[in-house]
């Protein structure tokens, strides 16, 4: 790689980096280790082709998204996580700020299977349509909606904390509609 290419990674890797390592941390499940791991193998891949790539940022999130579906595909199990006390034996505080929240989300995301927090990350933090989701998981449109609608309602039994976040009945914002043409699989 020459020196100008060469600027313009570390550019991209300075600029970028912080985000790209938010959604890295969010497909590992809050595993900040596995994250800056995920992000690294990333940018590995993408100064190899640094000089082929023309949209940098879609090439570096289309790997982790890649590599963190390989890495939940593999058969190995995932260890024991050990903490202080059962999960049940906690009490769940009456008010909570937008950093208890975030603690809170981030733990009740680590507890679903790793597809389901990808599909979830994918949908909802990526904001990807439906079909973007089941093309990048080799999976159909159905089966996205359905995993993302088992793991919201997982979400809601783990962390009933995060029912402050939903709208007031009665303020329901419209469903999106998403009129992108869906590849349709035999």
């Amino acid at each position: 790689m020459d020196a100008e290419l060469q600027e313009s990674f570390r550019e991209f890797v300075d600029g970028r980096s912080s985000a790209l390592l938010k959604t890295a941390v969010l497909l590992t499940g809050g595993d900040r280790h596995a994250a800056e791991d995920l992000l690294q193998n990333a940018l590995i891949k993408a100064a190899g082709r640094w000089q082929r790539i023309d949209e940098p940022e879609a090439y570096v999130r289309q790997v982790l998204y890649r590599q963190q579906i390989s890495r939940w595909r593999l058969k190995w199990r995932r260890r024991e996580l050990s903490v202080p006390e059962p999960p049940e034996a906690r009490a769940v505080p009456d008010t909570t700020s937008a950093a208890d929240l975030r603690l809170v989300l981030r733990a009740a995301l680590s507890r679903l299977t790793a597809r389901q927090r990808t599909v979830l990350v994918l949908r909802y933090f990526e904001d990807l349509p439906e079909a973007d989701v089941a093309r990048l998981l080799g999976c159909s449109v159905g089966t996205v909606r359905s995993t993302a609608h088992r793991s919201l309602a997982r979400l809601r039994t783990l962390a009933p904390e995060l029912a402050a976040l939903a709208p007031a009945p009665g303020r329901e914002q419209p469903p999106s509609r998403d009129y992108s043409p869906v590849e349709v699989r035999p």
